[in-house]
């Protein structure tokens, strides 16, 4: 497959990313997974489990909270209209990869919806495109066929470009490589029924980012949660009917 022009455009930077991935690396705040229920069921109404299972954002890094995280604040969101079970399965640094080799260490229960959460991490790694397609519908056939999942909402990669902790050209080359992977999740979804793209579109002003300068504020949380349980709407009113 040729190479796109940033990706040639990036070749005669290597030393220079490379010494600035170093620096980024070592000098970047390290926030904690915050602390709180991993699990839980929540609400009145017709029954919803899902499963949240991705990368450091998904764990909820850059909240104090879970509850103010992503799941705490899914949960809120789908539980006024739904008897919400859910599981948080996420951990900082996580790939596609990593994820697929945890699979064995799910609970074995049923899910009708998962909510996946990659690529921020895939893109740091320059994962192509082509082997985070490969890799997404490995994790989604496997997930269905032990979890019997009904549907997929398979989360945007965020914009890189727009991280204030990552320094230019690096910024750059992991902004468009991020592009290529989030373009990867849309033709993932429309190529499956049972999969949707939910774009990351969040405003980038610095009250929706976390002080590390790198992963989402609550204020963030609160609007990707709103995001994806509008999202899921739909599928949820298809459900209640049935």
């Amino acid at each position: 497959m040729p190479l796109e022009a940033d990706q040639l455009l990036r070749i005669p930077l290597i030393p220079l990313l490379i010494g600035q991935a170093i620096y980024v690396r070592q000098s970047a705040m390290q926030l904690p997974e915050p602390p709180g229920p991993r699990q839980g069921k929540y609400g009145s109404g017709p029954r919803l489990r899902v499963l949240i299972l991705g990368d450091s954002s998904a764990a909820g890094v850059g909240a104090s909270v879970q509850r103010l995280a992503l799941s705490g604040q899914l949960e809120n969101r789908l539980s006024a209209d739904n008897t919400i079970e859910w599981l948080l399965a996420a951990e900082t640094g996580a790939t596609t990869k990593t994820s697929l080799g945890k699979l064995d260490t799910l609970p074995p229960h049923r899910f009708d919806v998962a909510v996946l959460v990659h690529g921020v991490n895939d893109t740091t790694r320059l994962t192509s495109k082509h082997r985070f397609i490969a890799r997404q519908t490995k994790l989604i056939d496997q997930l269905k066929h032990q979890h019997k999942i009904r549907h997929f909402v398979l989360s945007g990669v965020p914009p890189m470009h727009h991280f204030p902790l990552l320094p230019q050209p690096l910024r750059w080359v992991l902004g468009c490589q991020a592009q290529r992977l989030d373009k990867g999740l849309h033709e993932i979804a429309a190529n499956r029924p049972d999969c949707s793209h939910v774009a990351l579109d969040l405003p980038y002003e610095p009250k929706y980012v976390a002080k590390d300068g790198f992963h989402p504020s609550e204020e963030a949380y609160q609007v990707w949660s709103q995001l994806i349980a509008d999202h899921l709407r739909p599928f949820r009113e298809a459900t209640a009917k049935a």
